[in-house]
């Protein structure tokens, strides 16, 4: 097996979710990532936790959306729902065969299976936020992965493990180092209010006021990188362009803008799938207010690759949330969206807060 792979498996099992005898640890994949559930498998035995497979086929979302009625829409897992209600653990590996699968998709179906999901989602949420559940989402690379970065497969491999710190020898020696670099700037941040984004691309103002910022150093994303909190929801306001785009969904939507007045987006545009932007953002109450606003701090992601997991945690930007917010923030947003959107602040743009100067043209100066 690839070395890589091993140490991957090992830094989610020993550091992410830090599996403890008689944990009960779920793994959600496909079986395009066997190598690495088996090694992650292996690990949790070891461990003396005990594992439980769910693999899906690839294409079985597609066929689901596309056939089923309302009422299996609204039909919950009872399996999924017992993992995240009871379980102690769950590893989460994506690895698509077709990341566009469900392009052809009725948003509001979507939509309605998200709504009905919210409330599992919720506790998912709430649970990980006091550790009650230890969770943590990666990636296995995949041709159709390396294909939307633009990249040989050979080439993604070597992006993706990279990012996770596992072609180097002691991957999670690293990520306990960029645990101490952030809860720098975690430091700095607490007992803040004010928060003015500036730039080519936004100007943006929100409050930040007794709200916690949270140290993401791969516990919960694999890769990880970035330091977030839920903004008070009736704060935001002015304009933000997104620089990259955002996808969800299987669609990619292109050069999203939206306004605020209150914490709300009031007037929201698209170049390419507007028509899907304003449909989820009108998905209920809390889907046109922000449940995160967060920073990038994994200057090793050099690539925009059109997956969230990574390009989110680019060094050099900010993304924000729309939707539900994490507990563990302050955040009392709910929704059934989290649609995260990322913007570059790497050339003419400044964060201040309480009107100090924290970062500049993608860098900290604290």
């Amino acid at each position: 097996m690839d070395i890589r792979i091993e140490r991957l498996a090992r830094v989610l099992v020993e550091y992410s979710v830090a599996v403890q005898p008689g944990d009960r640890v779920a793994l959600f994949s496909s079986p395009l990532a066997g190598d690495l559930v088996r090694a992650v498998y292996e690990l949790v035995l070891d461990r003396g936790g005990h594992p439980v497979v769910a693999v899906q086929l690839p294409g079985l979302d597609e066929i689901f959306f596309r056939k089923a009625s309302d009422a299996q829409l609204e039909f919950v897992d009872p399996v999924r729902k017992i993992v995240l209600e009871e379980f102690e653990g769950l590893i989460s590996i994506r690895a698509d065969a077709n990341t566009r699968s469900l392009s052809g998709i009725d948003p509001s179906r979507q939509a309605l299976r998200s709504r009905v999901l919210a409330p599992l989602t919720r506790r998912y949420l709430e649970r990980g936020a006091t550790r009650d559940l230890k969770w943590c989402g990666t990636l296995f690379p995949t041709p159709a992965y390396a294909q939307e970065a633009d990249m040989s497969l050979r080439d993604y491999e070597a992006f993706v493990y990279a990012a996770c710190y596992c072609d180097l020898e002691n991957p999670i020696a690293e990520w306990r180092r960029v645990h101490v670099e952030q809860e720098k700037v975690v430091d700095w941040l607490r007992g803040h209010d004010h928060v003015v984004v500036k730039g080519p691309n936004a100007d943006l103002s929100l409050s930040i006021k007794d709200r916690v910022f949270v140290n993401s150093d791969g516990r919960n994303n694999m890769p990880s990188g970035e330091v977030f909190t839920g903004p008070v929801e009736d704060s935001a306001s002015g304009w933000v362009r997104f620089t990259y785009p955002a996808i969800t969904g299987g669609r990619v939507v292109e050069g999203i803008e939206l306004w605020f007045e209150e914490g709300k987006v009031v007037k929201a545009s698209a170049k390419k799938n507007e028509d899907y932007l304003l449909k989820m953002l009108d998905t209920d109450d809390g889907s046109r207010y922000l449940g995160e606003f967060a920073i990038g701090t994994n200057y090793g992601i050099k690539k925009f690759t059109k997956n969230i997991l990574f390009d989110e945690k680019i060094g050099g930007s900010f993304h924000m949330a729309v939707g539900a917010g994490y507990p563990e923030t302050g955040s009392v947003n709910r929704s059934a969206i989290h649609w995260d959107m990322i913007c570059d602040l790497r050339d003419g743009s400044e964060i201040r807060v309480d009107g100090e100067l924290l970062y500049k043209d993608g860098k900290f100066v604290i």
